[in-house]
């Protein structure tokens, strides 16, 4: 399963672990599907670590679940933050994952066990990621120059296609 997220400096595609983290994949689709991401900036992009987005408000302090509230963590020892390009949930401490969420510019050992890995870039890691963490930011890590995520294609949503069997 994958989506294409179109941001305002090129395409990431994504793949999404669907059977591994079943409720933050169903979590993630469902506010790829309905819009709610299109248009958010990319608020926080800290080079040689990460960029995160997911927050309509732009802020860093907004975005909801599907359920209207936080929803637990998936941590799953499979998954490691062992490369560059993976994507995971943004939170602020455990179980408190809404809509936000991050891709890592590198290895990030240190995150391991604390926040939900639900992907990783499949293409767009040379281009477009390095194009995001070559934008140059200001206080609190904001980029100076607006990313915007303007919209996503779902390739395939077999949570979806479960849902109308």
């Amino acid at each position: 399963m994958s989506v294409t997220l179109h941001t305002s400096l090129g395409d990431l595609k994504i793949e999404v672990f669907c059977e591994t983290v079943p409720k933050t994949a169903e979590n993630f689709l469902a506010l790829c599907a309905s819009g709610y991401y299109d248009g958010c900036l990319w608020h926080r992009n800290i080079k040689g670590f990460m960029i995160q987005t997911g927050d309509p408000t732009g802020t860093g302090k907004g975005g909801q679940s599907i359920w209207g509230k936080a929803f637990n963590d998936e941590i799953r020892s499979t998954l490691k933050f062992s490369a560059r390009g993976m994507v995971a949930m943004a939170n602020s401490g455990p179980d408190t994952n809404k809509s936000q969420f991050f891709v890592t510019y590198a290895k990030q050992n240190h995150l391991d066990a604390k926040y939900t890995i639900f992907g990783k870039v499949i293409d767009g890691a040379e281009t477009t990621l390095d194009a995001m963490e070559r934008t140059p930011v200001g206080e609190k890590y904001r980029p100076t120059v607006e990313i915007k995520l303007n919209s996503i294609t779902i390739h395939a949503n077999p949570i979806a296609e479960r849902e109308a069997d």
